[in-house]
């Protein structure tokens, strides 16, 4: 790490039993200090890793995806390019004010089947295993945007 570097960090990863390797994810951010989000992965081979948490910031990635990395910025690992898709989803989810349901959100969506990790008590990333899956998701999210309880967004489309 160098100065000037900022980190999203993951405390608890969706697939941390299958995780034994920490890689980073060089994030879009103009304007400001280099900002990596650190992902939790499982190491396939020197340089290839499949992830193990649901990326809160990274466009274009989703947990199980393989990436292949690379030295860069002063780190060893850097997401350099997208392997292998994993064909799943991702959503991001904000609570709204006043009301902050977090936990009946959480229960709410954990019934349907996500797995779900809190990047703080304000921004929820949700998995969907597939389309279908991600149909049902976006329902739910959507319907509680419409009663005013967060605020929600699909993961970027890949680059």
């Amino acid at each position: 790490m160098t100065e000037g570097q900022e980190f999203a960090v993951h405390e608890e990863p969706v697939w941390r039993e299958r995780a034994n390797f920490l890689i980073h994810a060089k994030l879009p951010e103009s304007g400001r200090p280099e900002c990596f989000e650190q992902l939790w992965t499982r190491q396939l081979g020197d340089e290839e890793f499949q992830i193990c948490c649901i990326p809160f910031f990274v466009p274009g990635l989703v947990l199980g995806d393989v990436v292949a990395t690379s030295p860069g910025h002063g780190l060893t690992y850097v997401v350099d390019r997208l392997v292998e898709p994993s064909g799943r989803y991702v959503f991001r989810a904000w609570p709204g004010q006043p009301f902050r349901p977090q936990d009946e959100i959480a229960r709410g969506l954990t019934a349907l089947g996500s797995l779900i990790e809190w990047s703080s008590a304000g921004m929820l990333a949700v998995d969907a295993a597939d389309g279908e899956h991600a149909k049902l998701v976006a329902g739910f999210l959507a319907e509680r945007e419409r009663a005013g309880q967060l605020t929600f967004q699909p993961g970027p489309a890949r680059p």
